[in-house]
């Protein structure tokens, strides 16, 4: 028998953040998988649902679940944050999915922390920027410092995803210092922390202010290109229209 799975989206996790289509495929899903954190941002009117989640660092298990329950008969939602094809489980899932052929697998695209944290600090990202993730737990550091390197030499907007954990605290530091060598101390630079959830938090500040600046893991970092400035309080990279 076939079986479909939907691997979906759900952007920083609030309902009117998240899209028509995913709202649509999480109400028709008998079961919704996902760790527990994006479970718990789920509406009330999902919590009726069977959830089932697995701890942090057991992705592989969260993915085989949802096959054996898709086996089942039943109508599969997998969650992640932000869109699930960017850092998110969309590739892990079609790795596993060669396991279960009988299985057909849907992504829903969904807001990745690039888009909605831009939109906090103004219009960061309007013109050619690259994402790097600092998080070195599936990429070697020297391989991330590469991608730093050249992205500074591109002269392109960077986002910075993962950029500090409990176990990487001085990470962003050591990106800041990578980027120092190709850019100026004055580059202006932004971050926002808990984006569309409770607690958000927003600043900007240049990029030698935000060598010292500490992030977690829930926080997102933007460092502006040599187009990029602060216009009435707002990261705004210029598209280059002559005025």
């Amino acid at each position: 028998m076939e079986s479909r799975i939907y691997i979906v989206g759900m952007g920083p996790g609030r309902e009117e953040m998240m899209t028509g289509e995913a709202l649509n495929v999480l109400e028709q899903a008998d079961v919704i998988v996902g760790y527990t954190l994006y479970l718990n941002l789920l509406s009330k009117s999902f919590q009726r649902k069977e959830l089932l989640s697995t701890p942090m660092r057991q992705e592989e298990e969260r993915c085989r679940l949802c096959f054996r329950e898709a086996r089942k008969g039943k109508k599969v939602a997998l969650v992640c944050s932000g869109d699930a094809g960017i850092y998110g489980m969309a590739a892990l899932m079609y790795e596993i999915g060669k396991d279960y052929p009988e299985t057909e697998l849907v992504v829903v695209a969904g807001i990745t922390a690039a888009s909605s944290g831009a939109a906090v600090l103004g219009a960061p990202i309007n013109h050619d920027f690259c994402v790097i993730s600092l998080s070195d737990l599936l990429t070697p550091w020297e391989k991330i410092e590469r991608r730093l390197n050249a992205a500074a030499e591109g002269d392109f907007v960077i986002v910075l995803y993962n950029p500090s954990s409990h176990k990487r605290k001085d990470y962003l530091s050591r990106a800041c210092d990578i980027l120092l060598q190709k850019i100026e101390e004055e580059r202006v630079c932004g971050y926002v922390e808990n984006i569309g959830r409770d607690g958000t938090k927003t600043a900007t500040c240049t990029l030698k202010e935000l060598k010292d600046v500490e992030v977690n893991m829930f926080t997102t970092v933007f460092i502006g290109s040599s187009g990029s400035e602060i216009i009435n309080g707002k990261l705004v990279t210029k598209r280059g229209y002559r005025m």
